[in-house]
């Protein structure tokens, strides 16, 4: 009796045996054999392979005899990681270009990012209904999430007005927030720097952040003062932190940073506020860009606000006033001088702006012209204004923010400064890989999950079986940036392949002809 158990459980496992032996492998449109895989978690790499079917990650592990491709590729000695996701970008003019492959957007791509946000700084429009379908329906190169800008619902409910809103307006303004969050904004943005942004007061941030938070939302505000332009770099800082509380919002500091010589040093006193109300249990996290120089426009660093209220028309009367002109001059002076001076303001763009002011300073541009700088950025705001580059960072600082771990990548790319087509690339090539500030893990991670579970992208940010296919493939060896401040629109190399909603996007380090990119809405749990 014992012998016949004996056999027929011995029969057992020959019969399931024979079962694994003869199962079909699955099927995958595209499988990555022997890289690096680093599932953007924070975890160090594992020797593996990734396959892809559709547009989703379909298996990560040993593929041998358990996965059939319709492509396979190996990518021995090189990085796979999720694409990363750029949380502060102003790429909305290249999405809705026109021309298909302005909207591939080849300059994130090639740094490897596969998601961007739009919005930001208070920007972005009250219709994200309307902004989603136009994007979808004409096509985008990689996926983009969008927010809900407080200067532009200022600007549609009560111009640029610089008083309080009435009671209506609040409930207006609130009205257009609610649409916005449904629609599948991220939260709301601020641009509390930029007129009319500048012209609220806290609570009214405080009521209008409100509603966001009821919706699941986030508050990401470009602060009042990253300087000491009015209420100072760290009254700013709290200013934020005070609405997070006010408005039980989570709150993200946009492009931290210490702003001009006045508050250079400061990033120590900055970290410290930060890391005490997360300990309280504010929600608080940060992007920053790997560079010295911001980017605005002339006007916004150096034009004093009250110049800037009403209209244009009103602008430009006030730019003339000779009245005004005592002051006007005063008020440049002293801003000239807490960005560093004349020879630190490079022209890179401006709609109206000569050409041969591109690519000049601010000091060059005087001296052509035998006038003071400060009277000639008067002179180039009254001509139509010009986009800069602003050298007004100390690399101490950018680099105890960049460490903090709750500060994530970011470009907030835009048109004449190399950060648009050059921050990841940077980043890694210049603090991972040469001054090793942190390890690979911690990058990828920063630049990827990290931020997919600030904002709640679900199924975005790693590498995980049923996420979505939005993967980087990189060589470690040639990942760098290759524009500067005299050559800002050049690509970065080293993307070998990027995978966009499992589409290929970059294929063997060109960019290609497809636009899979999708509208991202935040999961709110």
């Amino acid at each position: 009796m014992i012998k016949i158990v004996t056999s027929l459980k011995s029969l057992s496992i020959i019969f399931l045996l024979t079962l694994t032996a003869c199962k079909s492998a699955v099927q995958a449109d595209l499988l990555l054999i022997n890289g690096q895989v680093y599932l953007g978690d924070g975890s160090k790499a594992i020797s593996t392979d990734v396959a892809i079917k559709n547009d989703e990650i379909i298996f990560i592990g040993v593929a041998k005899n358990q996965i059939k491709a319709d492509t396979v590729l190996d990518v021995s000695g090189l990085v796979v990681a999720p694409g990363f996701i750029d949380v502060h970008t102003h790429s909305m003019v290249d999405l809705k270009s026109e021309d298909s492959t302005i909207r591939q957007n080849d300059n994130h791509r090639l740094q490897g990012v596969t998601s961007v946000f739009n919005g930001n700084d208070g920007g972005g429009d009250p219709d994200i209904a309307a902004t989603a379908t136009s994007l979808q329906t004409a096509g985008i190169g990689i996926n983009t999430a969008l927010y809900v800008g407080h200067n532009a619902v200022r600007r549609q409910v009560m111009g640029n007005d610089d008083r309080a809103p009435t009671s209506k307006e609040l409930s207006d303004m609130k009205a257009l927030i609610s649409m916005a969050m449904d629609a599948g904004a991220l939260g709301l943005s601020t641009g509390l720097f930029y007129v009319p942004g500048n012209f609220s007061d806290t609570d009214e941030v405080v009521e209008l952040a409100k509603i966001a938070s009821a919706k699941g939302g986030v508050f990401d505000s470009h602060i009042r003062d990253e300087s000491t332009y009015n209420i100072g770099l760290e009254a700013a800082i709290e200013e934020v932190l005070e609405i997070g509380r006010r408005a039980d919002i989570p709150v993200h500091f946009a492009h931290i940073k210490a702003l001009g010589v006045d508050v250079w040093g400061k990033s120590a006193t900055v970290i410290e506020m930060i890391d005490k109300a997360r300990a309280d249990g504010i929600r608080v996290t940060a992007d920053q860009y790997p560079w010295l120089a911001s980017s605005t426009s002339l006007s916004a660093a150096l034009i004093p606000r009250e110049i800037k209220a009403g209209g244009d028309e009103v602008y430009l009367a006030r730019l003339s006033d000779p009245k005004l002109r005592d002051k006007l001059l005063v008020d440049v002076a002293e801003n000239l001088r807490r960005r560093g001076g004349a020879d630190t303001i490079l022209i890179v763009k401006g709609k109206k702006s000569r050409a041969e002011w591109i690519g000049k300073t601010l000091k060059e541009i005087a001296e052509e012209n035998n006038i003071p700088a400060v009277e000639m950025a008067i002179e180039i705001a009254r001509q139509g204004n010009a986009k800069i580059a602003s050298f007004n960072m100390n690399e101490d600082d950018v680099t105890n923010f960049m460490i903090q771990n709750w500060v994530m990548t970011s470009s907030d790319g835009g048109t004449g400064h190399p950060r648009k087509f050059a921050s990841f690339s940077r980043k890694y090539e210049t603090y991972i890989k040469q001054k090793n500030i942190m390890p690979l893990e911690t990058f990828l991670y920063r630049s990827s999950g990290f931020a997919a579970d600030t904002f709640k992208l679900c199924g975005r940010g790693y590498l995980k079986t049923g996420y979505k296919a939005d993967i980087v493939v990189f060589d470690p060896e040639t990942f760098a940036a290759k524009a500067d401040f005299q050559n800002p629109a050049i690509l970065s190399t080293g993307v070998k392949y990027l995978l966009v909603n499992g589409q290929m996007a970059v294929d063997n380090g060109k960019s290609q002809t497809v636009l899979p990119g999708k509208i991202l809405r935040p999961c709110f749990q």
